[in-house]
């Protein structure tokens, strides 16, 4: 299995790698300005975290629109990553009224897949000032007090995002959540 992590300019963009190395994934990290054609024989993407300001800094996420149009694998959006999707299909991210760093308690609202093995409310490692405000097309699997938008799933494809930083130790079950989205992979 081949993933691609698209590096937004994330402080744990390498987390992200590692632990897909960890779990014997050929893996790489790409800049966001891969053209799709160097996309073709990959099995799934990770939109890294980064510090762009998805508010009025959306230009800093290079090809990503173009990516997420034509990349018909699944996708996972972490933090930045996550809220560009929003954006993307049609929904609002931007300035959180509670920006979080740190804990956070997540709670899990339906289940799906990409929760498989996780308790209903677990600590996620958060470190935005944006956030996601509406996603349109997406359901909504997961939140904490300060953030509605904690974790979602695209209606009619493999996309999902995540506010909290899963490839962050601090996170229980991130590696859990690495796995489970694989497992979206078709063999």
């Amino acid at each position: 299995m081949k993933v691609y992590v698209i590096d937004n300019g994330g402080q744990w963009t390498h987390r992200e790698y590692r632990v897909l190395k960890y779990l014997n994934v050929d893996a790489k990290i790409v800049p966001n300005t891969v053209v799709i054609d160097e996309l073709q024989d990959v099995d799934a993407l990770i939109l890294s975290g980064g510090a762009p300001s998805i508010a009025n800094e959306i230009y800093k996420l290079g090809n990503l629109g173009e990516i997420v149009n034509e990349f018909s694998g699944p996708i996972l959006g972490i933090c930045v990553g996550h809220q560009f999707l929003a954006v993307h299909f049609g929904g609002v991210a931007g300035r959180a009224k509670i920006p979080e760093y740190g804990p956070a308690e997540i709670t899990v609202l339906r289940e799906h897949p990409l929760f498989a093995g996780f308790s209903r409310k677990f600590i996620g490692w958060e470190s935005h000032n944006d956030e996601v405000k509406s996603a349109p097309g997406f359901t909504l699997l997961a939140s904490s007090e300060n953030c509605k938008y904690q974790a979602m799933a695209h209606g009619k494809r493999p996309i999902f995002g995540v506010q909290f930083h899963p490839e962050v130790e601090h996170t229980e079950n991130g590696v859990k959540l690495f796995e489970n989205f694989l497992r979206f992979v078709k063999a």
